[in-house]
This record gives structure tokens, sequence and C-alpha cells, in this order.
């Protein structure tokens, strides 16, 4: 959970005080993802089977580059707020289609979380932007479905290879259709190389090693601190607000979604 909250808090500080754009971005962190896992697969054995699949890429393709992008308009917090909730309601609602059923408690608390989620982003003076907020939702949900498709993963980090492997070519053609406006810089750079080697990819790792062994709504729970964690790093490192609507609408996020895993988890 912290390798996932640095990842926010490295894209807003790249496209925040260095001139990469978010294409770039998103081009080299998921090539050094893709550099760093090639290499320990090479450490680890002598010949490797390309695992994943490319369903799962296109997934995590859509939510890296649409979480770069996002992150151009919102703060650390808020994007952080916006795709957790998204990722975890994406993961209660597969689990409730799988026949994990609901008691009135977690509806309730399905409800009172996508109402706070509909309060962040209606539009108002201290709303965040429109655009960015719908991109970080989109994230969400693909990365919800990554998440999903990794639960039935035999080799983490073959998996994780792979699928970064080839969700290389969908950013390289994105930011091919975006040259004319790349930017580049060192600092820019270095951390998107830190994001792509560290802590998505290393940290995708862990995931992926974990959640065979997680329920759907159980993977969702473990992922409420990331948003607090994104929020306080936010606040501390790159001098971002705390407003009273982002505290309103996390209270209702996140104490919705824990009152669906808690119940779920007390329940017999």
């Amino acid at each position: 959970m912290m390798a996932f909250a640095s990842n926010s808090l490295l894209c807003r500080l790249a496209l925040k005080q260095t001139g990469i754009d978010a294409a770039s971005f998103t081009f080299v962190r998921i090539l050094s993802g893709a550099v760093a896992l090639w290499l320990i697969m090479k450490m680890r054995r002598a010949t490797w089977k390309i695992e994943g699949s490319w369903s799962s890429a296109v997934a995590l393709f859509i939510y890296a580059a649409a979480f770069s992008f996002a992150y151009l308009n919102l703060s650390a917090g808020t994007g952080a707020l916006l795709l957790f909730g998204a990722v975890q309601a994406t993961m209660i609602l597969w689990g409730f289609h799988k026949g994990e059923r609901l008691d009135a408690i977690q509806i309730v608390g399905l409800i009172v979380a996508v109402t706070g989620l509909v309060v962040l982003i209606f539009p108002g003076l201290t709303a965040p932007p429109f655009v960015g907020s719908i991109l970080m939702v989109g994230a969400g949900v693909a990365w919800g479905i990554y998440s999903i498709r990794g639960q039935a993963g035999r080799d983490p980090i073959a998996g994780t290879a792979g699928n970064f492997l080839r969700a290389v070519p969908f950013t390289a053609a994105v930011s091919l259709i975006l040259l004319s406006r790349a930017r580049l810089d060192h600092a820019g750079i270095f951390y998107a190389v830190v994001s792509g080697a560290i802590t998505s990819g290393l940290g995708y790792v862990i995931w992926y090693s974990v959640l065979p062994g997680l329920k759907a709504a159980s993977a969702a729970s473990v992922q409420l601190s990331v948003p607090v964690l994104a929020a306080a790093g936010g606040i501390l490192l790159l001098g971002e607000p705390l407003t009273l609507r982002y505290l309103l609408a996390s209270v209702a996020i996140l104490g919705g979604i824990a009152l669906v895993v808690l119940e779920k988890n007390r329940a017999p």
C-alpha cells in the first residue's frame, strides 16, 4: 500500500514540478517496470516463459495512461481517493457478481461510499476538475479489473513482467501520437523510472503474490489506507491543501467501503 501511495506522489510530483509530459511519464514508467522485471526474471532462471495476458496488459495500460493524465489536474490525495474508491467498488461488485451477497449493512455502506464519490466530483467551488476525476475513476475501474485477473495468476513475477512487456507498445503508441507535446527532463525521467521499476514493478509483484489468497472484498479492504497515505504525503511533500470537501468525501467513501468489508468479514 505504501508503494501504491508512492505512485500517486511520484506522478503528481513529476507532472507538477518537472517538465515531463503525461504520455512520456507513462511510457517511461511502464518501460522501466518491464526492464526491471525482466532483469529479475533473468537472475531467477536461465529461461523465461512469458506469462500474463493481453487483456491484463490492456487493463494495465488503461490504468497507467488514465492515471497520468488525470494527475495533470488532481492533487495526490484526491486522485488516490477517486482511484481506490473506484477500485474497491469494482472489486466488490465483481464479488457480488460471483455470488458474494451483501446484507443490509453492506448495502448501506456501498450507497454511502458511492454518494461520497459523487459528492467529491460533483461540480462546485472546491470540486476537483471533472475531466481529471472521470479519468481517475476510469483508471480505478481498470486497476480493479487488473487486480481481479491477478487472483488467478500462478507466478506473480512472470505474470507481472509479461503484462508490463505487453503494455509497452500501447504506451509507446500514445507517446508517438502526442509526440508534438513531448517534454522530457532528467528529474521527470527519474521519478518515472522509480515509479515504474520500484513502486509499480516490484509493488505489483507483491500485490499479485498475495491476491490469490484474498477474496475480492478483502483485496479491496487492504487498499483503504492508500488515499490517506497519499493525502498525507501530498500535504507534507507537495504543499497540497487539505479541504473540508475532501475530508467529508474521504469519511463517506472509506467509511462506506469499510462497512461493506468489515461486515462481510464478521459474517460466518
